[in-house]
């Protein structure tokens, strides 16, 4: 239920989902007439049921607070269950919504309209089992479609012969420090911090990435992650991210205060 889910919170992207369904309503009332839609004439199918694809667009569009409450509560990140969560809400407000118009437009001053129950069993699950779908896959598909993307932006820090290496987007790189012939990558994911040892050397890390920048012969950080300076017994270091200290050498001193100010501008 806490596996990562792909979403695309694009509002954009989930306004072709809400006309893409809007069209499936619409096809779905003409060809298979539930809702005394076969007393319609042809022109009046054409006239009115357009109305009821709009209501499902509409209903769709107006899950996007709740959608958007969903993403804050969990930290910009969307899991399985966070899918589950907006799915149940919009089949919920979905009922709410088609009841009511039911109730309302189709069979204002109409003698016995069809019991709660009745409606449920043989109307709406019928009817929400082929609409569903379509909004599944569309989300499904622009959350990946917007995974692809945001892949294209990550950097590869690559290690050397056989070894893996990390593909990351850089801003979430923070800091990478020498260790023997390995180099530990410290970045975040989702929020969390992370390390990683990959064989390669600081010194090949630097002339892949210019952007970083040399504090300390065993250290490159990303000046993004820069959050102050911390001066203790004569001793200058950095405070990035996630609290992590990183030396500052005298020979380097004075290209960091130079480029500090200008990297997180």
């Amino acid at each position: 239920m806490n596996k990562h889910y792909p979403f695309d919170p694009s509002l954009k992207h989930h306004m072709f989902i809400a006309l893409g369904l809007a069209l499936w309503i619409f096809a779905f009332l003409y060809f298979t007439e539930p809702l005394d839609v076969d007393e319609f004439g042809d022109t009046e199918k054409l006239i009115y049921l357009p109305f009821y694809g709009l209501g499902g667009a509409i209903s769709y569009l107006m899950m996007m607070p709740v959608q958007r409450w969903i993403w804050k509560r969990s930290n910009s990140n969307w899991y399985v269950k966070s899918e589950l969560l907006f799915l149940v809400s919009f089949v919920v407000w979905a009922l709410i919504v088609t009841r009511s118009v039911y109730l309302y437009v189709v069979m204002v001053d109409e003698p016995n309209p069809y019991s709660f129950g009745y409606y449920i069993g043989n109307v709406f699950f019928p009817a929400i089992s082929v609409l569903l779908p379509i909004v599944i896959i569309g989300r499904w598909a622009f959350g990946k479609y917007r995974e692809k993307q945001y892949e294209d932006q990550k950097i590869e820090i690559q290690g050397e012969g056989t070894y893996e290496g990390l593909r990351i987007f850089f801003n979430d790189l923070i800091c990478v420090k020498a260790d023997d012939n390995y180099v530990e990558v410290s970045y975040s994911e989702h929020g969390e911090l992370k390390k990683q040892l990959i064989r390669n050397r600081l010194t090949k890390i630097s002339e892949s990435f210019p952007e970083l920048l040399r504090t300390h012969r065993s250290y490159l950080i990303n000046p993004y992650h820069f959050k102050q300076y911390k001066n203790a017994s004569g001793k200058l270091s950095l405070v990035l991210h996630s609290e992590i200290e990183v030396p500052v050498s005298k020979s380097y001193s004075a290209a960091v205060k130079e480029a500090i100010p200008l990297a997180t501008k």
